[in-house]
């Protein structure tokens, strides 16, 4: 049967406002569709909610201006908190990736719970989807990634949860924000994972690392929307840039360097569940390459990663 957003919508709204009541509610605004999402819907149900972003340090180029940006037009009152230091301080040495996902995980409901507390909100609203906790196994599914709102929760937490997108599909998430009135830069957005830049550093996890990673990110992401947008390519359905752990040989001018390598992924998805590596024109990755390696003067070596889900997934880690 197709996916009704209005019939989706309602069913949401009665739910929430049914579970929360009249306490009132905290969500994690990531600036992704997902959360994005059941923001809007805690804001049509009429519940008391509180809107938190928190800088982890692993974000994307500029991620807290424009998620601040965007809250202010769909009219979600967002408060910011700068947690950078105390998430890389309990990354650093961890190179494992369920490590790093069930560490963001429980310092994210840490914060939280602090941030609750000072509010008064007893319930924690999460951008939770599918794949999320299909993904993240138990109850007979094997676990192929921990996500971090699913695997990496603590086992004793001081609020109640309300997952009101948990059955979707992204898809049906970006169908049921437009028909919430989002914006389309919000309902189209790619997806990001909740661990951020941290599972796209792989291995152990630095300041200098996650810098590199994140211009990197930023164009590839830039790159990629340029050319989509002049009709070159196809836009895909996640694309973003990683970076590997060790070291390759090149050369600058005449002498030998030793940089990193940066892999560049882009893939073609309906649910995330399953997909296809995306066909960049080889012109589209030269500019990406090109630009990546004299902008960021710690490469020297750029690959584009051309393995479908599965074998893989779609981030590295």
């Amino acid at each position: 049967m197709p996916f009704n957003p209005d019939k989706f919508i309602l069913s949401s709204e009665k739910g929430i406002k049914s579970a929360v009541g009249k306490e009132k509610a905290i969500i994690a605004l990531s600036g992704g569709v997902d959360s994005f999402v059941a923001a809007a819907l805690c804001a049509k149900s009429g519940i008391n909610l509180q809107a938190v972003f928190v800088d982890t340090g692993c974000m994307r180029k500029d991620e807290a201006k424009k998620v601040k940006a965007a809250a202010d037009e769909v009219g979600v009152h967002l408060k910011i908190v700068n947690a950078e230091e105390q998430f890389l301080s309990a990354l650093a040495g961890v190179d494992e990736p369920e490590r790093k996902r069930k560490i963001i995980g429980e310092l994210f409901i840490r914060v939280f719970e602090k941030e609750a507390k000072e509010s008064g909100a007893t319930f924690l609203v999460q951008g939770t989807i599918a794949p999320d906790w299909i993904e993240s196994g138990g109850h007979g599914r094997d676990t192929i990634k921990s996500h971090h709102n699913v695997g990496g929760l603590p086992a004793k937490m001081g609020l109640t949860l309300c997952e009101p997108l948990r059955e979707l599909y992204k898809h049906e998430v970006r169908i049921a924000g437009k028909s919430l009135g989002l914006p389309r830069y919000v309902y189209e957005r790619q997806p990001f994972p909740g661990p951020g830049l941290a599972v796209r550093v792989v291995g152990e996890i630095t300041k200098e690392k996650l810098a590199i990673v994140r211009e990197a990110c930023d164009i590839a992401e830039n790159e990629i929307d340029r050319a989509s947008a002049e009709g070159k390519m196809e836009k895909p359905w996640q694309y973003f840039a990683a970076l590997l752990p060790s070291k390759t040989v090149g050369v600058k001018g005449d002498e030998r360097s030793y940089k990193f390598t940066i892999v560049l992924r882009a893939v073609k998805s309906l649910d995330g569940m399953t997909a296809n590596f995306s066909h960049i024109p080889p012109e589209v990755l030269q500019v990406i390459s090109t630009r990546i390696t004299n902008e960021i003067r710690e490469v020297g070596r750029v690959v584009y990663d051309i393995t479908n889900k599965p074998p893989a997934t779609i981030e590295l880690e």
